[in-house]
């Protein structure tokens, strides 16, 4: 117990005083072994994670990192808050949830600085559906129910002016079993990410209408800034573990870096062979279109919450009153010591 408060106390000082990245890093981690969850780890919006699990950053941080795919973002900040799980790689919006509720969840280092969630619509139906005003009575097949893809697309329902419940939210993964549900006719619009975006753009199944991989299309939705993936956890082990989370940030700063220079054959070299859902040459595409949405500095910025929690407060009777303290969604202190 007494060498656990000595730890602790160590982190605290060298993320205090700003001791330099070396001297923290003699100091070793609470906890080197890791439950990290994720929703969906072959998308490129999570491509941060799987850059730093196949280059090495976990192991050269010190860190055994056990990464579990639960399929959908919801499900993975469940796993958090269920305890089957220390870390989420999952959209920024979820901590904003969870301070509404009471439950202290922070980001700690931003990964897509734009959502690049893609909405489309099926190829043969792009006569009648031509915009978000035309989603009522539509099916429309998102990662999970309740996840980031959902959202961006009831958000876009409501711009139009419809409800966010007009239409179905049908649950279609986050591969394979993505681009089949749209190619047999099961959705009739899709929000989702890429590679399944390019996969299905490739083979002419679908009609983009909203693309928010650029700054442009974010901010034609948003309206300015929209913060994505991010990497958070619990604030109770953000205390307990100050080094382990120190040593995950900078796990994920060092992705963050080697991708603002990789080209799209870097990554597609890094990546395990099944992320390229049978086609390279469409991933590489994919890659290209992507590169844009990642953090450039880890930084979740002022402007991007405040983007998020409008959106929230417009969807979510429960968060229309809500107050919440947006500083506390985001701790930045192991961002700015990775970058020391």
């Amino acid at each position: 117990m007494e060498r656990r408060t000595f730890l602790i106390g160590t982190g605290a000082v060298a993320l205090s005083t700003g001791l330099s990245r070396n001297a923290f890093g003699q100091t070793k981690p609470e906890k080197s072994k890791v439950t990290l969850g994720v929703g969906g780890k072959p998308l490129l919006y999570y491509l941060p994670l799987t850059i730093a699990e196949r280059k090495g950053f976990f192991k050269e941080e010190g860190l055994e990192v056990e990464i579990n795919d639960f399929g959908g973002g919801a499900k993975s900040l469940q796993a958090l808050i269920g305890g089957s799980v220390d870390i989420v790689t999952g959209a920024y919006e979820h901590t904003i949830r969870m301070q509404a509720k009471g439950q202290d969840v922070r980001a700690i280092t931003e990964l897509g600085r734009f959502p690049a969630i893609v909405i489309a619509a099926k190829k043969d139906k792009a006569g009648q559906i031509k915009s978000a005003a035309d989603f009522k009575g539509l099916k429309i097949g998102v990662t999970a129910p309740g996840s980031s893809t959902a959202l961006t697309a009831q958000y876009a329902m409501v711009k139009a002016g419809l409800k966010p419940t007009d239409a179905a939210f049908i649950g279609v993964g986050s591969g394979a079993s993505a681009v089949a549900a749209m190619q047999k006719g099961e959705i009739d619009v899709i929000s989702h990410l890429d590679p399944v975006i390019s996969k299905l753009e490739s083979e002419g199944d679908i009609t983009i209408l909203i693309d928010t991989r650029t700054e442009a299309g974010t901010r034609a939705l948003f309206g300015g800034s929209n913060p994505a993936a991010t990497l958070y956890t619990k604030k109770d082990f953000i205390d307990a573990n100050p080094v382990t989370t120190q040593r995950l940030v900078n796990a994920f700063m060092k992705s963050l870096k080697w991708l603002q220079t990789a080209k799209p054959e870097d990554v597609a070299a890094t990546v395990p062979p099944e992320y390229h859902l049978g086609d390279r040459p469409l991933y590489l595409k994919a890659v290209q279109n992507s590169l844009e949405s990642y953090s450039r500095d880890g930084i979740v910025p002022p402007d991007g919450m405040k983007s998020v929690m409008d959106m929230l407060q417009q969807l979510d009777p429960e968060l229309k009153d809500a107050k919440v303290d947006l500083s506390a969604t985001f701790d930045n202190r192991f961002v700015k010591q990775a970058a020391s």
